[in-house]
């Protein structure tokens, strides 16, 4: 009975396992069975006919970006935007093309098939021999080479999700992609150029290839198709004037004005009635066939050369999706799933790759529409995409007239809120100068070198930043409260009469201690405290030996000179070690008391001015360090401080620790810090418990009973804690 019950509960366990794992697979299963149809249907109907007739265009214009055929972009809008809505956690991103994704792999494209492949040579009457460009096995072989790319960044996204590896965002600080993307922005604007003005010039990749890529715009000016700057100047016009009406009156429009559509019909329509690509010469979208094209397997003997392209790719797609999925999930009060966003984005690539679309993330602009349009949930992207296969099978060949010059209108238009990131420089410049620092970076390295070396370079120098935090962290000197049982910067906190306790110097320092920053924390520890342990035992040594001398001039009733000059040299030697360590002379270290001195002195002798500040150093007896900002310590770390408690303790200064957390009291115990000289019994819960240890250790000596029995509850809590 007892094995049939423990058989029915693993069963039950099981299943219950299992419809937990399908759930957070599919999240459509846990929130279309309650989708409350009267509530949110028509919010999401509105929402996805307003972002579909947005996607169209952009399909279109952001194929051209990408190095394939327009069609290709209206693929690209359709089967990953109808596998998000099954796989995807948040409901108000719009998944699909992007303008920086989709020129990060028109550069792979255009590196993998350039034109110079596909020049063919014709012979002319004349035995004459010119290159021709093969434009249909290009363009085949661009596609090939996206969609063998797009499988590949899906199958990355995969791994990634399935392995948990959603937090890798954080290496991606939000400045760091506001400066890539801004430069991406950049990317995209200068590659649309040519299609503005009508103009042929060949597409770089690399370093520099914003700058070739504008020098060969300024050379290519003079052979300017005047038509197609005349539509793509009125397009933009038009565009950007619905773009201010739809941010100036979004609260009363009941839905944006489409003005992208609106500009995609009238100039198909006029392009159509005027034949301006036979009359004019203006570039227009072409063919595009009706219907959807089979599945097929990509071409994997591609896979070498793309596999650190298709990193980069699949983790800015990542970064951009999340971060977009998250400020609209702060927004609504709801929660998204890093890990299952990254298996939700990798479905949508690696399936929709055997469908000829290259890879998606999601889109700003229509994000902003589908949500402002009262989406409510992924049925809003669904439908969406329905209004693409719409136009894809029924009514696609419409678009073949349209002059490419208004798809690169469209372009530049959408990405004036990229551009507008411009504005984070006078902020973060008040804020956080290292944040400018990563921004910056992040800007001119993409827009110099690339946006894959862009990349590399702005995570490598963001890293670089926390270790420079590391190793240049706040140091200060504590100081208690009066009455209070408060320590704070002496400095910061002077109009408090925050005053250093008598005989104790309390040293903070807000980092953890390893092999990278032990060095400069011990440094900083003698130069905040004003006590270097050999300064300290050689002004100690003079000092005895001058008082010694001067006590046997006294009982011998003479000054003989040559022991004087004795006395003069000796008393050189300290001045030379008190201006050795010169932090001892700022009001910091007396904290503006004045100081007795110890014994008897000279009236005359010239070096008075160096008298308190010896009498501070020789009474100063413990020196407290505050390890409430220490996270982790490393061997090295641990080795550093060991050895410095022993270097003071030789002078008899004891250093004590004080604010040690749980997990890092087990760090030192594990390095076995707590062996030999350094026990337990130095080490306090707080920084008050520590100043009275210190306190109670130059008062009269109890017996060691009473000494423990005072510290019980200290001994206690560490024991427990270790």
């Amino acid at each position: 009975a007892i094995m049939n019950k423990s058989l029915i509960y693993q069963r039950v366990c099981s299943a219950g396992k299992g419809k937990t794992i399908l759930f957070s697979f599919l999240p459509i299963l846990t929130w279309l069975p309650s989708y409350p149809v009267r509530q949110y249907l028509f919010g999401d109907v509105v929402s996805g006919l307003s972002t579909g007739v947005m996607q169209l265009p952009q399909g279109l214009a952001y194929a051209l970006l990408a190095a394939v055929p327009p069609v290709y972009g209206l693929y690209t809008s359709f089967y990953p935007v109808l596998l998000y809505t099954f796989f995807g956690t948040s409901k108000h991103t719009s998944i699909g093309t992007f303008a920086v994704i989709s020129l990060m792999i028109g550069g792979v494209a255009v590196r993998e098939a350039p034109d110079s492949m596909f020049s063919v040579s014709a012979s002319n009457g004349t035995n004459e021999t010119d290159a021709v460009l093969d434009t249909e096995a290009r363009d085949a072989r661009r596609v090939e080479v996206a969609v063998i790319l797009t499988c590949l960044v899906g199958l990355i996204q995969l791994a990634l999700g399935f392995l948990r590896f959603g937090f890798v965002t954080i290496y991606l600080t939000e400045p760091l992609v506001r400066g890539f993307t801004t430069a991406a922005a950049a990317h995209v604007f200068i590659s649309q150029l040519k299609y503005l003005l009508g103009i042929r010039t060949p597409r770089f990749r690399g370093p520099l290839s914003v700058i070739k890529s504008l020098v060969a715009v300024l050379i290519g000016i003079p052979t300017t198709n005047v038509t197609a700057v005349i539509i793509g100047l009125l397009c933009i016009v038009f565009l950007f004037m619905i773009k201010t009406i739809n941010d100036r009156f979004k609260d009363k429009l009941p839905v944006p004005i489409p003005g992208e559509i609106i500009v995609v019909i009238i100039s198909t329509g006029i392009s159509y009635g005027l034949q301006i690509s036979d009359k004019y010469e203006v570039d227009i979208v072409g063919k595009i066939p009706t219907g959807l094209l089979p599945p097929a397997v990509p071409d994997f003997s591609l896979l070498p050369n793309l596999f650190t392209d298709a990193i980069a790719i699949a983790v800015v797609s990542f970064s951009v999706s999340i971060s977009l999925a998250k400020i609209f999930a702060l927004k609504h009060g709801y929660s998204v799933d890093g890990n299952q966003e990254l298996i939700a984005l990798g479905m949508c690539n690696f399936v929709s790759s055997f469908f000829h679309c290259f890879t998606i993330t999601s889109s700003m602009s229509r994000s902003l529409v589908q949500e402002s349009t009262g989406g409510k949930t992924q049925i809003a992207g669904f439908l969406a995409s329905l209004m693409v296969l719409l136009v894809v099978v029924a009514i696609g060949f419409v678009f073949q007239p349209l002059p490419q010059t208004v798809l690169a209108a469209i372009v530049m238009v959408n990405l004036l809120g990229m551009f507008k990131q411009l504005r984070d420089i006078p902020g973060l410049w008040r804020m956080s100068r290292i944040e400018l620092a990563i921004w910056v970076v992040s800007f001119i390295a993409s827009v110099l070198l690339g946006l894959d070396f862009g990349l590399l370079v702005a995570v490598g120098f963001a890293i670089l930043t926390v270790i420079y935090r590391t190793q240049s962290p706040k140091k200060i000197i504590l100081g208690e409260i009066p009455n209070t049982g408060l320590y704070c910067d002496v400095d910061e906190y002077a109009e408090v009469m925050a005053s250093e306790c008598t005989g104790i110097k309390i040293f903070h320092s807000n980092t953890s201690i390893y092999f990278a920053n032990s060095d400069l924390y011990i440094n900083a520890l003698r130069k905040k405290t004003g006590l270097d342990p050999m300064l300290l035992q050689a002004a100690r040594t003079s000092q005895q030996s001058k008082v010694t001398q001067r006590d046997k001039v006294e009982l011998k009733g003479t000054a003989a000179p040559q022991k004087r000059e004795t006395v003069d040299l000796e008393q050189g030697v300290t001045e030379m070690i008190l201006s050795g360590s010169a932090p001892q002379l700022d009001d910091e270290q007396t904290n503006g008391k004045a100081v007795e001195p110890l014994g008897d002195s000279d009236p005359e002798d010239t070096h008075n001015l160096h008298k308190p500040l010896l009498q501070e150093n020789i009474n100063i007896h413990s020196i407290i360090l505050d390890f409430s900002a220490v996270n982790f310590i490393d061997s090295v770390g641990a080795k550093a401080i060991k050895s410095v408690m022993k270097e003071y303790a030789e002078v008899d200064v004891q250093i004590v620790l004080a604010g040690c957390n749980g997990p890092l009291l087990a760090d030192l115990r594990r390095l076995q810090f707590f062996e030999g000289t350094v026990t337990l019994d130095l080490l306090f819960p707080s920084i008050h418990d520590a100043v009275l240890h210190c306190q109670h250790r130059v008062g009269p000596r109890p017996p060691s009973p009473t000494k423990r029995e005072c510290c019980s509850d200290h001994q206690t809590l560490v024991e427990s804690c270790c």
